[in-house]
């Protein structure tokens, strides 16, 4: 019985996704297409319906990935596959540890290479069909190969260290497996802007003297002592423009995208940048890191209790499961979950970038750079002007552009003047 209600639930889930998406769509279509000034100034009708066009291409492919996901799902843990699959892993060998890597790497990779064609097509069909893609077929199989050799490594790392600790300390494992994984995450912090990000890109300081001087005032006014500003040669994969912030201690770092270098002028690039300052300065990522570890321990604790209860293979009707197998529908009950944990992310997600503009306003004396930086990046990258407020309040990260730019201009004092990097730290 329990199985069906799980079966129900899942297929109610795919539907609000799926009604969601649909809402987000008709919305597009339907919504008045009146832009506010400071759009309509740089977006014209032309470029609008090229990125509702880009929007509806994106959704279409995401609807294809969604069904076929939805199907291997059905078929491997409602459909019988999943003890046929554990019973043939567990021919395979008796070991323990063993037995988890072939039964995670084999699902791993078979998810990998469901995934390579919608990657192809995305980055070869729809990415190119707008003038983003800039990857060639080389670079493209050179950064598969990357991935997939950094990916198998700390694969193995993480699951055969978590299934030792299990072996190794069988009535408080929960405890164990979470201060391993948690001082991992930690040293792949420290370590991914040094080893890993590296095998990628290409970073340097930013080239512009007069810009990295006000760079270095703006810093000041900040009060950051430590850190880098980099710009990063994204343009060789994508024509895509971001920033973003990344790292902690000595590390931390703030990566500008060389395509935003190129899209903006200096006042809207230090705008963004005191925008990225301020999730520093704030210690969102502090929060961050210590919200992802407390949701990790009550997770390790509560699948220890039903590991250890032996439930839920009952649950999905299956008369024995090992201990891996069990582990995967723990997983899949937390994607389950998940679905309902999107809109609280969502919201704080929005409320760090809320903080973060505000802080860029109070750094720099005014939110009309950062506005008008936005409204070329939302130019530049299609972004949709128009989401649905219920699919904006579910999945959107950021506030929607034209609320966010609207807001940061009513922030905005009168008079204020743009200062960033031209004012002593006192203003």
């Amino acid at each position: 019985m329990t199985k069906i209600i799980f079966l129900i639930l899942y297929l109610l889930t795919v539907a609000g996704q799926l009604l969601l998406k649909a809402l987000n769509l008709q919305h597009r279509r339907t919504a008045k297409r009146q832009l506010p000034e400071l759009f309509a100034e740089r977006i014209d009708q032309e470029r609008l319906a090229r990125s509702e066009e880009y929007a509806l291409a994106k959704d279409r492919v995401g609807l294809v990935e969604t069904l076929v996901g939805v199907v291997l799902t059905v078929a491997f843990i409602f459909g019988g596959l999943l003890p046929w699959y554990d019973g043939l892993i567990g021919t395979m060998s008796d070991g323990f540890i063993i037995n988890g890597l072939l039964f995670f790497g084999i699902i791993v990779l078979v998810q990998s290479l469901v995934g390579i064609p919608f990657s192809l097509y995305r980055n070869f069909v729809l990415e190119e069909r707008f003038g983003f893609n800039r990857m060639s077929v080389g670079l493209w199989l050179t950064d598969m190969v990357k991935s997939l050799l950094i990916g198998t490594l700390l694969f193995v790392v993480l699951v055969s260290g978590a299934l030792w600790l299990v072996q190794a300390a069988p009535q408080s494992w929960w405890l164990w497996v979470w201060g391993f994984w948690a001082g991992l995450s930690v040293f792949l912090l420290l370590i991914s802007p040094y080893l890993i990000e590296p095998l990628f890109f290409t970073f340097k300081p930013l080239d512009k003297p007069e810009l990295e001087e006000r760079v270095r005032s703006l810093l000041e006014r900040a009060g950051v002592t430590a850190g880098k500003i980099l710009q990063v040669d994204a343009s060789k994969r994508s024509g895509h423009s971001n920033a973003y912030f990344t790292g902690i201690g000595k590390v931390k770092r703030v990566v500008l995208f060389d395509t935003l270098l190129e899209q903006l002028d200096d006042d809207e690039l230090l705008a963004v940048l005191a925008h990225e300052l301020g999730h520093w300065r704030l210690g969102h990522l502090r929060v961050r890191l210590i919200k992802g570890q407390i949701v990790a321990l009550l997770s390790c604790f509560v699948a220890f209790y039903l590991l250890n209860a032996q439930w839920l293979p009952g649950w999905f009707g299956i008369d024995d499961l090992s201990f891996a197998g069990q582990v995967l529908l723990l997983g899949w009950l937390a994607a389950l979950l998940g679905f309902f944990w999107t809109p609280v992310s969502s919201w704080w997600s929005r409320r760090h970038e809320r903080q973060a503009d505000q802080f860029a306003i109070d750094l720099v004396g005014s939110g009309i750079p950062l506005a008008t930086g936005l409204v070329t990046l939302a130019r530049e990258n299609l972004s949709n002007l128009f989401p649905h407020p219920l699919y904006a309040a579910v999945y959107y990260s950021h506030p929607a552009m034209i609320e966010r730019v609207e807001w940061l201009q009513q922030k905005t004092p009168t008079g204020s003047n743009f200062n960033a990097g031209t004012e002593s730290a006192a203003n």
